[in-house]
């Protein structure tokens, strides 16, 4: 049976998003919250029977047509027509559960009573969610300035029986879903559809969804780089806890007490050493990891602060008589944090593939490539080269998307965040990343199968032991791409606390 998470004022944070997602929790709105919408919504129809000046996007046009005034008998179908003029998406499919996550994420902003949406609209988006009606939304077509309009378009369609929806693996017109369960599509009121096109949901949902990811591949970053360092036969004295203590970022100093809990009771790293340090890229594990775990946090602070805010415009405030146009929508903040987060991530990938060339390069007792008889066999020789390509297209990937900006609607919004080219981008670094660290302990496990009979630690053995009954140890040449790939989907398997994690 499916428990429920109640949408209420209690913020969302990354533990209750990852436990809605893990549990498939159903939504239902809080009592405070169906007041609240009601509230509002009842004192915008009041003040539209009182007011005659132009109150932007409720009873005039949209951007650069702002001060186009619409008669009262029009609202409907300015809201309509604005939902249907603004999908305008392109490119790929948005993943179901991004689009899936987007609803949640609407459904949370607008639950706070300063949207002017009606409570069958909010309700109707929870029936998408708690059904698995997803509507097709596209990667393409944000500026992530005023909201973002075409994929919230697209996301929006479906209520008032347009558009299409992923629905029980199939792809299907909208109205047949909305026919299916005995919906009738819904009529917009007067600021709807710009209370559910403006906003930043799309941009969030990609940073809330990459965050959990990171968090996870930032944790096996920390696992498998302990793996490369026995099977590197590597030094432990880089992450003695006095180090870190004279330098006390709270990354390195997480990332070192990681390591040293991963390798405790290793007999390789605590056999004689023959060499007097290790290179960069095992001996600055603490710093370069938790370098990435402290822009983590800061990326968190972001998107947590987001999610838990009111991000369309104009904004209502029934209590002080106001209705408030401003700019709510820019995703300036999350386009900066997620290039942030892309150059934090780029840089995991970076270092896991400068371990992974250590490992193949016939050092420290280790045969070149990794396999016996290197000459008539290659062993692991190219499985570097797809690494080393895919954090080649990772530092292109991490180029800021945040400082361009193009004029949009006439001069109007003449500037813009390109924060959801940046979640885009984002996606694909942080599942490149995902690929790297996965060829990474598959070189490693190679590795330290030639310390035998000498073993790492009880906790690092068990984790190869689970490895090994996907991943084999090779012998000699064989598709090596069946076994990165095996080597992807375990890491894809791997479950981790929460308490681990954040």
């Amino acid at each position: 049976m499916k428990t429920t998470h109640i949408i209420s004022s209690t913020p969302l944070d990354l533990a209750t998003i990852q436990s809605i997602i893990l549990e498939q929790k159903q939504l239902e709105l809080s009592e405070q919250s169906i007041v609240k919408i009601n509230e509002c919504r009842a004192y915008l129809d009041e003040k539209l029977k009182s007011e005659t000046r132009p109150i932007y996007g409720i009873n005039t046009g949209f951007g650069s047509l702002y001060n186009v005034k619409i008669s009262t008998e029009n609202l409907t179908k300015l809201q309509e027509n604005l939902m249907m003029s603004h999908a305008c998406g392109t490119g790929d499919l948005v993943p179901n559960e991004i689009v899936k996550l987007m609803l949640l994420l609407k459904i949370q902003s607008l639950s706070y009573g300063h949207s002017g949406i009606q409570l069958q609209t909010v309700q109707r988006l929870i029936d998408f969610y708690n059904n698995d009606v997803l509507p097709l939304v596209y990667t393409q077509g944000s500026l992530g300035a005023s909201g973002d309009l075409s994929p919230l378009a697209h996301m929006s369609l479906p209520l008032i029986g347009k558009g299409k929806v992923f629905y029980k693996g199939e792809t299907l017109e909208a109205k047949q879903v909305l026919e299916q369960f005995n919906w009738e599509p819904i009529t917009m009121q007067s600021k709807e559809g710009l209370a559910l096109l403006n906003g930043t949901q799309f941009m969030s949902a990609y940073g809330t969804s990459l965050l959990l990811k990171a968090y996870k591949l930032s944790y096996l970053a920390d696992l498998i780089g302990s793996v490369s360092i026995d099977a590197f036969d590597g030094r432990i004295e880089p992450f003695n806890e006095l180090i870190h203590l004279v330098r006390p970022h709270n990354g390195q100093l997480k990332t070192a007490k990681r390591v040293r809990d991963f390798l405790e009771g290793s007999e390789i790293i605590t056999q004689e050493k023959q060499h007097v340090q290790d290179p960069y890229s095992f001996r600055c594990i603490p710093q370069v990891h938790g370098a990435t775990k402290d822009t983590l946090a800061f990326v968190e602070k972001t998107f947590t602060t987001e999610i838990n805010s009111v991000t369309d415009n104009p904004n209502i405030f029934a209590k002080d008589d106001e209705i408030i146009s401003g700019g709510n929508f820019h995703g300036q903040p999350l386009a900066l944090a997620l290039d942030y987060l892309k150059i934090a991530m780029a840089e995991i990938g970076n270092i896991s593939e400068r371990r992974v060339f250590q490992l193949v390069s016939g050092l420290r007792g280790l045969p070149a490539f990794l396999v016996d008889n290197p000459g008539l066999n290659s062993g692991f020789m190219i499985p570097q080269y797809t690494a080393a390509s895919i954090v080649s297209a990772n530092k292109q990937l991490a180029s800021p998307a945040s400082i361009d900006s193009i004029v949009s609607s006439n001069g109007q919004e003449d500037h813009v965040s390109m924060g959801a080219n940046a979640a885009t981008q984002a996606y694909t670094l942080i599942n490149n990343v995902e690929r790297v660290l996965a060829i990474e302990l598959f070189n490693a496990s190679q590795a330290l199968a030639f310390r035998a009979p000498l073993k790492s630690s009880d906790f690092i053995e068990a984790f190869l032991s689970s490895y090994r009954d996907v991943v084999p140890f090779i012998k000699e040449d064989e598709i090596l791409h069946d076994d990165i790939q095996a080597s992807i989907a375990f890491i894809q398997t791997i479950g981790i606390d929460s308490d681990e994690l954040f």
